[in-house]
């Protein structure tokens, strides 16, 4: 039976969007898959980091962004107690990051890869992958009220987060495995302004951040270590109305602020997967997912989109193997990842800075280029050996 797609990607958000524009602009037929219909929210991140707002911009979308009024954030501020460090995260080129609602940014990405001539498939809901002779071969499904359908393609990207079904199906080899860490939730306010900041709180056990958004609304998000995550789910919101305790001043803002969201949020384990296998690829959190508390989600999935995308066209055009422009894209993946990684996973125990870090913050505190280069490191702008080699430079 013919293939009728070249790509078919499961997951329209943040990284299958961003992969079905760039894989149809270079001329492939690609469909796209989503059991949401769009605009619509999930439990995400949201922040668009300094590298993602890069993205954006070389796709020719930063201009639809800022259209639709999301502020923009020049200033991250961490405020450990007894330092705060604030420093710009980005760089000449893109200087600042956003946070938009994900009912907005999202529909941005999937009109893109619609005008980009892909065939957008909402309210569409994954029954099976179909795997024929050890390879994927295609999709079975249906759309809200519809008949069964089979779609094949040379070809399936599972961008189609954490739980993915295309990497239910394939089992791909799972690595640097490590289980929650953090119970992470959020909501939105009005009558909070925060203007051109990302602000974090880190105490003992506890942190929070706070960030503006579109309409006027600023985003909270908080937490607390996994451990108690059983005995406070049965109140989240009174355990994550407590968080801002341990800031008075913030505090006070909160309880003069109206909620107009419910608080929503989840664990997530971390860990990294292999992204390719006969016949199917991962992109975005199906392939390598961490705690959300660096807030690089985005900018994970926009980067695999443009790496995945050109290891696809290398091996649709034949110019390279299929494995090797794949394994490729996975080590690519694997090097920019790690040290985030673990960065993240450290900082998502919530546990004091150890006192090296301490000491260390203390010396950056009021050097400016140093605030900077913390920012830029939080932000995933700089890795965190660059951040080391900023620090050692500015002493």
């Amino acid at each position: 039976m013919p293939q009728t797609f070249d790509a078919i990607v499961v997951g329209a958000r943040c990284a299958g969007s961003p992969t079905a524009m760039l894989l149809s602009q270079k001329g492939y037929r690609v469909l796209v898959v989503d059991r949401a219909t769009f605009p619509s929210d999930t439990v995400s991140t949201h922040v668009v980091q300094p590298l993602a707002v890069g993205a954006l911009a070389r796709w020719g979308l930063l201009d639809r962004l800022i259209a639709t009024g999301c502020p923009p954030i020049h200033t991250y501020t961490y405020d450990f107690g007894p330092v705060t460090i604030a420093g710009a995260p980005g760089t000449e080129s893109s200087p600042v990051a956003y946070c938009p609602r994900r009912t907005i940014l999202d529909k941005l990405l999937v009109d893109a890869a619609a005008g980009a001539g892909a065939e957008i498939r909402e309210s569409f809901t994954v029954e099976e992958i179909l795997i024929e002779d050890g390879r994927v071969a295609g999709i079975k499904g249906h759309a809200k009220g519809g008949a069964a359908v089979t779609e094949r393609a040379k070809v399936v990207v599972g961008a189609d987060g954490r739980h993915s079904l295309v990497a239910a199906a394939v089992r791909p080899d799972q690595y640097n495995e490590k289980p929650p860490i953090l119970a992470p939730y959020y909501t939105y306010w009005s009558g909070l302004p925060i203007d051109g900041r990302f602000d974090t709180y880190i105490r003992p056990m506890r942190g929070f951040a706070i960030a503006p958004t579109h309409d006027g609304l600023t985003l909270t998000v908080g937490g607390w270590p996994y451990a108690e995550f059983d005995a406070n789910k049965k109140d989240v919101e009174g355990h994550f109305l407590k968080l801002f305790d341990a800031v008075p001043e913030i505090a006070e803002r909160v309880r003069g602020a109206k909620r107009v969201a419910p608080i929503a949020g989840a664990p997530v384990s971390n860990f990294f997967r292999k992204p390719y296998g006969p016949g199917w690829a991962l992109v975005g959190d199906a392939g390598y997912n961490k705690d959300p508390i660096t807030a690089q989600g985005i900018n994970d999935a926009f980067r695999d989109a443009e790496q995945v995308a050109t290891a696809l066209d290398q091996s649709f055009s034949g110019a390279r193997p299929f494995d090797a422009a794949m394994g490729d894209y996975q080590r690519a993946r694997d090097e920019h990842s790690l040290a985030m990684y673990e960065f993240t996973c450290q900082l998502a125990t919530l546990e004091p800075p150890p006192p090296e870090m301490q000491q260390m913050l203390g010396a950056i505190q009021g050097n400016q280029r140093a605030m900077d280069g913390f920012a830029q490191m939080n932000a995933g702008t700089i890795s965190p050996m660059e951040f080391g080699a900023v620090v050692g430079g500015a002493h």
